[in-house]
């Protein structure tokens, strides 16, 4: 298991990864279910709470994998069979995440554990084979069992006490990576790197698109056509325009320095989380405006509206910068954040909201045509 060369031509994701983001991608969907159900029957800390912790067991797996990837993925029998192991544990976690919302998190904790300790694996197969990564490898290697140990212990922590134990958990966890680079980088891929975040955003739009099809499918289902056309189509801009929004600027070109990589990688639970939220809060407008829901207003337009926010600041701050000499586009992104927000207390916020992510859109295609983005 030798460090793979970080300029490779040509290197692309592969069919294991593409089966592994779709496996991930079914925990994802089950924790934006179980936010909706929390949303809608107005247990909006308890769902919100819940659904972030339950996302950082299935980002960082994922994001963990990803990175090794790049660097050590040899393709032979033993990284397949340790992969699809991971992949296993990840629908372990898919399966626990409806006793997560109702706080238990024993089966979502089984199922992570099996994933970390799989990486385990991989890491010390590439310390014994890559000489040079060998203290990089074990320091990963040690970091992941310690913290594993620790989520093992944090399930029996009284209930006062969780989530405090949980932000310690989660800050050794980010640590590690940190922690093992210094010792020594490994050679992960720019351009792999960047497509394999770009496939996984696609992903979870698309279980935003299949979750908000399947509420307005519903609604229809029981006589509510009328009301739900023009929510549908704003929908669907806003879906269309933060894929648009996303993919404008290449994000490798963010990928130059061990700290501005952390950086990008670690700032994509934010992308990723806001998208599957995305799908929650239309689903919770769909069931307002059928009058099944059981908040307010201005709570499910905020299902929506913060969702697209963190979304488009997330964006702004990774893929464009706030100094990006484009000013139309440095300003644009952040003003849109807080319109979008300011749109929660309008008469149709979801519309209002898509009214400006579609501006957006049109402002960076207008601000940057002719002038293309340099390659590196």
């Amino acid at each position: 298991m030798r460090a793979r060369d970080t300029h490779e031509p040509h290197r692309v994701a592969t069919p294991l990864e593409l089966l592994f983001d779709l496996c991930f991608v079914v925990a994802v969907a089950q924790a934006a279910v179980g936010l909706h159900h929390g949303l809608a029957e107005n247990h909006i800390g308890e769902g919100v709470l819940s659904f972030l912790m339950v996302f950082f067991a299935i980002w960082w797996a994922w994001m963990n994998f990803t990175w090794f990837a790049s660097a050590f993925d040899t393709d032979d029998g033993p990284y397949r069979l340790t992969t699809l192991v991971q992949i296993a544990g990840s629908l372990v976690v898919a399966a626990g995440v409806s006793r997560a919302f109702e706080g238990e998190f024993d089966v979502v904790v089984g199922g992570y554990v099996v994933m970390r300790l799989a990486m385990v694996a991989q890491w010390l197969r590439a310390a014994r084979s890559d000489v040079d990564c060998r203290p990089t490898s074990l320091r990963y290697a040690a970091g992941i069992v310690v913290a594993q140990a620790g989520w093992v212990l944090w399930l029996f922590v009284p209930d006062g006490l969780q989530l405090p134990a949980f932000v310690v958990l989660m800050l050794v966890e980010v640590a590690t990576p940190v922690w093992a680079e210094r010792a020594h980088g490994t050679n992960y891929h720019r351009h792999h790197i960047a497509e394999r975040y770009g496939l996984f955003t696609i992903i979870v739009l698309g279980e935003t698109i299949l979750s908000s099809t399947n509420a307005f499918r519903e609604a229809i289902a029981e006589g509510h056509v009328a009301d739900l056309v023009s929510l549908a189509v704003a929908a669907l801009v806003i879906v269309f325009s933060l894929w648009w929004l996303y993919f404008d600027q290449p994000g490798h070109l963010r990928l130059t320095t061990l700290r501005a990589s952390l950086t990008w990688g670690y700032g994509h639970y934010v992308i990723f989380a806001s998208l599957a939220a995305l799908g929650a809060g239309i689903e919770v407008a769909v069931d307002y405006d059928t009058h099944t829901a059981h908040i307010g207003g201005v709570p499910t337009a905020l299902a929506t509206t913060i969702p697209v926010a963190l979304f488009l600041l997330s964006v702004w701050l990774l893929h464009v910068g706030p100094s990006n000499e484009c000013r139309p586009i440095a300003i644009g992104f952040p003003v849109a954040a807080v319109l979008v927000l300011a749109c929660t207390f309008s008469p149709a916020p979801i519309h209002f909201a898509a009214a400006v992510c579609a501006l957006l859109v049109l402002t960076v295609v207008l601000a940057t045509r002719g002038h293309p983005v340099e390659e590196h």
